[in-house]
């Protein structure tokens, strides 16, 4: 625990990798990805850093389990008083409640440890737990800056943090702190989450288990997660009925052996008429004796502090040696799944591209009304309907282009998860829409260079300049069957050098028309995937900074 500053710069710049990486991408994988990422922050927030900074502030006991496990009935047990509701209701804790001694509360009335919940400080009280109001008056309202309304309910939706109510206690010893959790399977999702994050913030885990549920998925994966971080870990088993007790206590006892956690201690609570809901909240002091004490030894025995505290601090530490690398995989994944989503959306837009190079080349513009208008120009059709036809051909062309691009990416995306999550959906409608906007402005761009070529024209004098914008467009869209006759009559209005020159700034006009079209769908479908910042550099961040922290380890 003797801890150097470079070693918290090292923890204190992982921990700004690992909350910079992102999992968006619904990839297999990536909700443990993101659950992982999640708890590490809380771990490295709420407990590892803090308890590296202060070595000396008390043990945090976080007293969890299952609903009806019996977790306050416990606390209010092992303090002497209740503290923390209890009863038959589902689920009983709500708001968490810490119980310290009165020199203590220091330590947790700050930010120090679970900095994202509200202070809800109670004074010492010597029988029963305040009633709310009686608290706020007592309190004259705050003590040291803390809320001291504890009508808050964190699940009320107003929009505040949720709240950690503070007791304090003279018959818990100096260095120690009790904090009751909600159930980790409740069916509040937020309270859920909560009691994840206050075990992520412990120095010591007590898991607390029924003689009817203790082989319960549930407390077991609580049990591997303890195991694997090697963290300091008690267990609880209650309620354990006197008929069955000592078969209980020896099966138990064998699946924790199995489990490798046969060093853990264990202790038994008997089933007692104190243990059904409803009443007192207290069991004896001779039925939680042997944890109480056990606990006071960890708070009181300088040695067994360290050893607890210092436990916890290396099995964390250890664990990031697998964690943080598991992390850069699925960051690795999300960066390879994005590069794969985008370079199939260009490629299907690149295909759309050449086949629209090939249908220009072709002629392909030139058919159905504006073949018409260009056989019955100039006399049976003037040169603003030719010049319509073609347009809306174009436009036609570049729908087909853009309709075809999607389905290829359709086709190809065909059972990818992250397809259908991060780009947008197709839009024909929209695009048809957007498609007819870039092409009037092709033709208004079209006529403005015929202009300037009649003007700068030597003859340009009685030429009309609808007709060589008609001419020009056609002699762009309508392949080799059309060329001839336009460019005749192109050549003939502007001359050589003339219409040589209007063709190519024809060419670049219809070629950018034709780019800015595909290029700005190809954009529209990768834009969510743009936004959600997936690189490479996720994955190089997080190696590189446990790489700093184990060479400063």
């Amino acid at each position: 625990m003797d801890v150097r500053p470079r070693l918290l710069d090292a923890l204190t710049a992982l921990r700004d990798r690992v909350e910079a990486a992102r999992f968006p991408l619904p990839l297999p994988g990536a909700a443990r990805a993101r659950r992982n990422r999640a708890e590490l922050l809380a771990q490295l927030d709420d407990y590892l850093v803090p308890r590296l900074c202060a070595p000396e502030a008390p043990l945090l006991a976080v007293v969890g389990g299952s609903t009806g496990a019996g977790k306050s009935t416990l606390v209010n047990s092992l303090v002497g008083r209740r503290v923390t509701e209890a009863g038959v209701l589902r689920p009983t804790t709500r708001t968490p409640v810490l119980v310290c001694h009165p020199d203590d509360h220091h330590w947790f009335a700050g930010t120090r440890v679970l900095p994202e919940l509200r202070r809800v400080w109670v004074p010492a009280q010597d029988t029963t737990a305040p009633e709310p109001h009686a608290a706020g008056e007592a309190n004259g309202g705050a003590e040291d800056g803390l809320d001291a309304d504890l009508d808050a309910d964190p699940d009320a939706g107003s929009g505040e943090p949720p709240a950690l109510r503070i007791e304090t206690d003279r018959t818990l010893p100096r260095g120690l702190a009790l904090l009751d959790a909600p159930d980790v399977d409740s069916l509040v999702a937020r309270n859920r989450e909560l009691a994840a994050e206050l075990i992520c913030a412990a120095d010591i885990w007590v898991l607390v288990t029924t003689a009817t549920r203790y082989a319960d998925a549930v407390p077991w994966h609580l049990l591997r997660t303890a195991k694997e971080y090697d963290v300091t870990l008690v267990t609880v088993l209650d309620r354990v009925p006197h008929q069955v007790a000592l078969e209980v206590s020896r099966h138990y006892g064998a699946l924790l052996a199995a489990a490798g956690l046969d060093d853990v201690p264990s202790f038994t609570i008997p089933e007692l008429p104190e243990s059904a809901g409803g009443g007192s909240g207290l069991l004896p002091a001779t039925a939680v004796a042997g944890l109480r004490a056990w606990l006071d030894q960890r708070a009181q025995d300088p040695a067994a502090r360290t050893v607890a505290s210092a436990r916890t601090v290396a099995g964390l530490l250890a664990s990031l040696r697998s964690r943080l690398p598991a992390l850069a995989a699925a960051a690795a994944m999300q960066h390879a799944a994005s590069v794969r989503l985008v370079q199939r959306v260009e490629d299907a837009y690149g295909r759309a591209s050449d086949r629209v190079g090939r249908e220009i080349t072709a002629g392909e513009a030139l058919a159905g009304d504006a073949l018409t208008h260009w056989r019955g120009h100039p006399h049976d059709s003037t040169a603003d309907e030719l010049l319509t036809a073609l347009t809306s051909s174009l436009a036609a062309l570049l729908s087909c282009a853009v309709a075809a691009a999607d389905e290829d990416i359709a086709t190809a995306s065909n059972g990818d998860p992250a397809a259908g999550t991060v780009l947008a959906p197709r839009d024909p409608d929209g695009a048809a829409g957007r498609i007819g906007v870039a092409v009037r402005r092709w033709r208004r761009c079209l006529e403005e260079i015929a202009e300037e070529e009649v003007r700068a024209a030597e003859r340009g004098a009685g030429i009309d300049p609808d007709r060589i914008g008609a001419l020009l467009a056609v002699s762009l869209l309508g392949g080799r069957r059309a060329r001839g006759g336009a460019g005749e009559g192109l050549a003939e209005a502007l001359g050589a050098q003339g219409v040589l020159r209007l063709r190519d700034r024809g060419r670049r006009l219809l070629g950018d028309c034709v780019e800015d079209v595909l290029d700005a769908e190809r954009d529209r479908r990768t834009a969510p995937l743009e936004a959600f910042d997936v690189t490479p550099d996720h994955q190089v961040d997080l190696i590189a900074a446990l790489s700093v922290l184990q060479r400063e380890r």
